[in-house]
C-alpha cells in the first residue's frame, strides 16, 4: 500500500512543480544548482531493481547467484511483475476504502485455475474503480506533466523518470485481459463489446442486477458512502478535491490567458463549466420534450447550440489570444473537474436527493 501511496505523492508533487513553474524556474536558475540537481534526478530506483534485491540475495544464498538471476528473468517472462503490480492496486484500493469508511469483509481472490473467458463487462465491473480509473488518473498526470514541464523536453530523462509509473498504469489496465483466457481473440472481443454496450444502455428496472445494468452497478459501487460517518465523507471530499487542481494549473497555461496569473483567470474558467452544464440541461430538456413527437424541434435546438458555439469560437479568435489548441488543452483541465464534481455529488447524494435538485 505504501508503494502506491508513494507513487501518488511523487506524481502529484511533480505535477505541482511543473504547473506552478517552480520546476522550470529551478532548472533555469543556475544559482540554485542544488535544487536543479534534485529535480533532474532520474530516480533509477523507480525501476524496481532495488526492491528485488532481497529476493535475489536470498536465492543466491540458497541456489547460487546465476540461478537467482535466472529465476528473476524467468519471473519477468511469466509476467509476475505485472500480476504483482496489479495485486498491489487491489490491496491498496480496498485497504484505503476500509480505513476511510469501514466495512471490512472477506474479499474473494479467485485462487482457482482460470480456464473460462471473462467478458469485458465483468472485468470492468470488478476492476473499474480499483484499477482502471486510477490508472487513467495517473496517465493523465503524466500526460499533463509531459506537456508543461522543462524536463520532458529531454525524452530520455522523461522516460527514465516515468517508466515505472507507465509500467504501473499498463499493468493496472492490461492485466485483467492479459491473464484472461482468449482475452485477445477477435470473435470474443466483438461479443464482449456487444455485451458491454448492452450493459451500458440497459434501461432496466428496480429489480435489475449489477450484472445487467450499469446504473445498478454504479449505485452499488457507492453504497459505502451511504453508511460511512461524517469524517469518512469529509475525507472523501477532501481527496476528491485533487481533481480540481488540473483546472487550476492548466488554465494559466492556455494562450487565451495571455500569461495573466491573476486568480480572476481561474474564476472565469468556471464559466466554461457552467456553460457546458447549461448546454447539457437544454439538450436534455429538448430531448425529453420534443424527441418523441416533435423531432424537428429537437434538431432545431441542437442546430442552434452548434451555431452558438461556432459564433463564440469566432469571437474568441477575433478578440482574444485564443487558438484551437486551447480547446484540446482545456479538456485536460475540465474533464477531471467534471469527474471530481461527480464524486463529490456522490458523497452528498443523500442530501441532494432531499432537495429540489
Amino acid at each position: 500500500m505504501m508503494v502506491i501511496l508513494t507513487v501518488y505523492a511523487f506524481l502529484w508533487g511533480r505535477l505541482y512543480l511543473a504547473l506552478s513553474g517552480i520546476e522550470g524556474s529551478a532548472l533555469s536558475n543556475y544559482s540554485n544548482k542544488a535544487l536543479s540537481t534534485i529535480l533532474n534526478q532520474q530516480f533509477i530506483i523507480q525501476l524496481g531493481l532495488f526492491t528485488a534485491l532481497p529476493m535475489i540475495v536470498e536465492n543466491s544464498l540458497e541456489h547460487g547467484f546465476l540461478q537467482a538471476v535466472w529465476d528473476l528473468l524467468t519471473m519477468q517472462l511469466q509476467l509476475s511483475s505485472v500480476f504483482y503490480t496489479f495485486s498491489m492496486g487491489t490491496r491498496t484500493h480496498f485497504f484505503g476504502r476500509t480505513i476511510l469508511h469501514g466495512g471490512a469483509k472477506y474479499r474473494a481472490t479467485g485462487r482457482g485455475f482460470v480456464v473460462q473467458h471473462k467478458s469485458f463487462a465483468e472485468n470492468y465491473r470488478l476492476y473499474a474503480r480499483s484499477h482502471f480509473i486510477k490508472a487513467i488518473e495517473l496517465g493523465l498526470i503524466l500526460i499533463v506533466y509531459a506537456s508543461h514541464n522543462a524536463v520532458a523536453k529531454d525524452m530520455f530523462v522523461y522516460i527514465a523518470l516515468t517508466i515505472s509509473s507507465w509500467f504501473l498504469i499498463a499493468s493496472w489496465i492490461m492485466a485483467p485481459f492479459v491473464f484472461n483466457p482468449s482475452g485477445f481473440d477477435w470473435l470474443k472481443t466483438v461479443d464482449d463489446f456487444d455485451d458491454f454496450m448492452n450493459w451500458i444502455w440497459f434501461r432496466g428496472s428496480v429489480f435489475a442486477k449489477a450484472e445487467q445494468s450499469w446504473e445498478r452497478w454504479w449505485y452499488e459501487e457507492q453504497d459505502h458512502l451511504r453508511t460511512t460517518g461524517l469524517w469518512g465523507k469529509l475525507l472523501e471530499v477532501i481527496l476528491d478535491l485533487r481533481f480540481f487542481f488540473f483546472q487550476y494549473g492548466i488554465v494559466y497555461q492556455l494562450d487565451i490567458a495571455s500569461g495573466n496569473k491573476s486568480i480572476i483567470v481561474y474564476l472565469l474558467s468556471w464559466i466554461y463549466v457552467l456553460v457546458a452544464f447549461g448546454i447539457y440541461v437544454v439538450i436534455a430538456y429538448a430531448r425529453d420534450r420534443y424527441v418523441a413527437k416533435e423531432h424537428i424541434y429537437y434538431r432545431l435546438v441542437q442546430f442552434l447550440v452548434i451555431i452558438l458555439g461556432i459564433l463564440v469560437i469566432i469571437a474568441l479568435l477575433k478578440f482574444t489570444n485564443f487558438n484551437f489548441m486551447d480547446i484540446f488543452t482545456s479538456l485536460l483541465a475540465f474533464i477531471p473537474t467534471g469527474w471530481g464534481m461527480i464524486l463529490i455529488c456522490q458523497v452528498l447524494r443523500s442530501f441532494l436527493q432531499s432537495t429540489i435538485l
